[in-house]
């Protein structure tokens, strides 16, 4: 939440807006939140008509001086929204120890992590989509040449053992292997399947990669290959453009980091429109 940090950290009072409770469908799960101000705000709580009337009701607050507010909102044609549920949400205006909690929260939550092995064109474009995401993405070389036409917001790392770089990782990362060497790739994919914690592992190719790797798997320290991903992006249906390609596999990722968020928080993710 970029833009909520951006909100917390300047100096213009502060509304803390948040779904405590949801009936029924509704596009966020209670829990959700807004910081609102005057004049900005950041984060969300599902869009349309219901978040821009807590907009406004936020920012009555801000201007009438209170310090705690309520809004009970049914999710029907009415509003111009077909959820048919219904949300309650609660304000709070932020002291300055109030901000810096919320503040330091945001900072410190975990974000998923995508690390691409290879920053060719496909590596590229996979990074040009995942950026956009909450997400940390970072790309990894042995080309400096190739990282700096890394897409900004990008981390990079240029070393001549990417595979160490796999070790370091947190548990669920997602790795992505993409690089301009067959050989190299298939080191690569072993070791992030040799980690067992991996979110999604994935290897660019064809089914007869897969079928080559996967006997070279077996030749070098019997690593399960299940769960490899090969090709990545098929749901492209055959396209190779590195820009659809990227598109299909950012889904892949996505899906796969979403399950285990799902298996850490039961029933957050569940209900989504």
């Amino acid at each position: 939440m970029r833009g909520a940090r951006d909100i917390l950290g300047a100096p213009a009072a502060v509304i803390h807006a948040r779904i405590a409770r949801v009936q029924g469908s509704a596009p966020r799960e209670e829990g959700a939140e807004m910081f609102i101000t005057a004049t900005g705000y950041g984060g969300t709580i599902g869009g349309g008509q219901a978040e821009w009337q807590a907009i406004s009701r936020a920012r009555d607050m801000v201007a009438g001086g209170e310090m705690r507010g309520n809004l009970d909102i049914a999710l029907g044609p009415e509003i111009g929204q077909c959820c048919g549920g219904r949300v309650q949400i609660e304000f709070s205006r932020l002291s300055e120890g109030g901000r810096a909690a919320h503040l330091a929260r945001l900072e410190g939550a975990a974000r998923p992590h995508l690390m691409i092995l290879g920053a060719g064109h496909v590596g590229r474009a996979v990074a040009g989509v995942a950026a956009s995401l909450p997400w940390r993405v970072l790309m990894v070389d042995t080309r400096a040449d190739e990282l700096a036409k890394a897409p900004a917001g990008v981390e990079t790392r240029l070393t001549p053992l990417p595979e160490a770089e796999i070790a370091d990782m947190p548990p669920a990362t997602a790795f992505l292997v993409t690089t301009h060497d067959h050989g190299l790739d298939f080191l690569l994919t072993l070791a992030a399947l040799r980690r067992r914690d991996a979110a999604y592992v994935g290897l660019i190719g064809s089914a007869t990669k897969r079928a080559r790797f996967e006997r070279f798997a077996r030749e070098t320290g019997a690593v399960p290959t299940d769960r490899l991903i090969c090709p990545i992006g098929v749901a492209g249906l055959g396209d190779k453009r590195p820009e659809v390609i990227a598109l299909m596999t950012v889904h892949e990722v996505f899906l796969a980091l979403r399950q285990v968020a799902a298996a850490e928080m039961p029933g957050r993710l569940s209900g989504q429109m």
